[in-house]
């Protein structure tokens, strides 16, 4: 564990923190300004196009990795360049009035949504090529970390400081907070040096081909869609499972899927990435791939024993953990398998495409909900998982190399 916590890793976690923090500054923290101000509800409907740019940032990231800003290398200098963009444009929303202004603000909120997914796009890109093999998945867990803390401050958090002090005065206080990251890339050490593709057409092209060109890489190309596809399949619908079928209040709820829940994660995601510098990176997704698998079927005893807390914190508490060492594995994942000439394109599709299955597994969830009961629906969670191990299991040598397992 202490030959895991070093410079690299603790740059990660507050890299994390810079990288989740701007998210619902744009997303829903702004929808509660909106709201309070009086804003027409046709108006904040669409204040959610704003946080488009992060579903499309794979479009742009290939020009992350072609152009290199003249100030800290490729990697920090647009982490840099991002972030104080990001703290003047927040701290510009701050002395924007949405009742009287509201077009500008969206044109503003756009802009840190942009500015904020492409932050992510470097990151992103920074760590899959400062950690070592055996530091991924610690790192990957510091990252999330950093990430879900960031968006909690960012999120509950202005919106207690909003309550009390204004909402201006919570977005200055964010942008201050954003400090952090620029702190955090002046001191965070540079990466091993790597080739930059010679054209922008080579910057958008030869990612494609050149991962296209490896041995299983449509079937890990699958993998990728369909190893937390039963964690989100069973996410879909909990909280609704909970208050409906569970007889549990919303506030009971809130204090434990979304308070304990989280702090459960975290711990997952520690214990993950720690276990994985033992156990490697194929012996992790598989043992962890079982574990999220496994634990899903907990919600079908629940659904048997009405208005049981305990169960539900045992529950809710294996099923975090679980889900926390799996995403610790499969950022990991994700990061092992881009080459550090291409790392910002390649790293930033294959996560667009890990959220393919999130975006399509919840319009049908509720019909099956209907159709089968929700016994039947959480054991369709735990079969939907099964594709992802077998594919883990027949990628095994190609996920072994690509990790460096002893």
């Amino acid at each position: 564990m202490s030959t895991l916590v070093n410079r690299r890793t603790g740059a990660v976690l507050l890299l994390g923190f810079a990288s989740g923090l701007p998210l619902a500054l744009s997303g829903g923290t702004l929808q509660a300004w909106l709201t309070v101000a009086g804003v027409d509800i046709r108006a904040i409907g669409l204040f959610a196009l704003v946080t488009v740019p992060y579903t499309f940032k794979f479009l742009w990231a290939p020009l992350l990795d072609r152009i290199v800003p003249p100030w800290l290398g490729r990697r920090r200098g647009w982490m840099l360049l991002t972030q104080v963009a990001l703290v003047v444009a927040i701290a510009v929303m701050a002395g924007v009035s949405p009742r009287s202004a509201p077009w500008s603000l969206a044109a503003i909120a756009l802009g840190v949504a942009v500015l904020s997914a492409t932050q992510d796009i470097a990151i992103d890109a920074y760590r899959t090529e400062i950690l070592a093999p055996r530091e991924r998945g610690f790192g990957a867990a510091m990252f999330v970390a950093g990430y879900r803390v960031a968006m909690l401050v960012s999120g509950a958090g202005a919106l207690v400081l909003a309550d009390r002090a204004g909402f201006p005065q919570a977005y200055a206080a964010m942008a201050a907070l954003m400090l952090i990251g620029i702190v955090a890339t002046a001191v965070a050490p540079a990466p091993p040096p790597s080739a930059t593709p010679a054209t922008v057409r080579g910057a958008y092209w030869a990612p494609l081909a050149q991962f296209l060109g490896r041995p299983g890489a449509v079937a890990m190309l699958a993998l990728i869609v369909l190893y937390k596809l039963g964690d989100a399949v069973a996410g879909t619908l909990t909280t609704a499972f909970l208050i409906r079928a569970g007889g549990f209040t919303p506030a009971e709820v809130g204090y434990v899927y979304k308070g304990f829940g989280l702090a459960v994660t975290l711990f997952g995601l520690l214990a993950g990435g720690t276990l994985m510098a033992r156990l490697g990176l194929y012996r992790s997704l598989l043992a962890f791939g079982v574990l999220q698998a496994v634990t899903n079927l907990g919600f079908m005893a629940l659904a048997g024993r009405v208005g049981d807390f305990t169960l539900m914190a045992v529950v809710v508490g294996l099923e975090n953990f679980a889900g926390g060492m799996g995403t610790a594995a499969f950022v990991a994942l994700l990061m092992s398998l881009c080459d550090s000439r291409y790392t910002a394109a390649q790293y930033a599709l294959l996560s667009a495409l890990s959220a393919v299955g999130r975006v399509f597994v919840g319009p049908p969830a509720g019909y099956v909900v209907d159709a089968v009961g929700w016994s039947a629906f959480f054991l369709a969670s735990f079969v939907v998982a099964l594709p992802g191990l077998y594919l883990l299991r027949r990628l095994r040598a190609v996920i072994m190399v690509s990790g460096n397992d002893g």
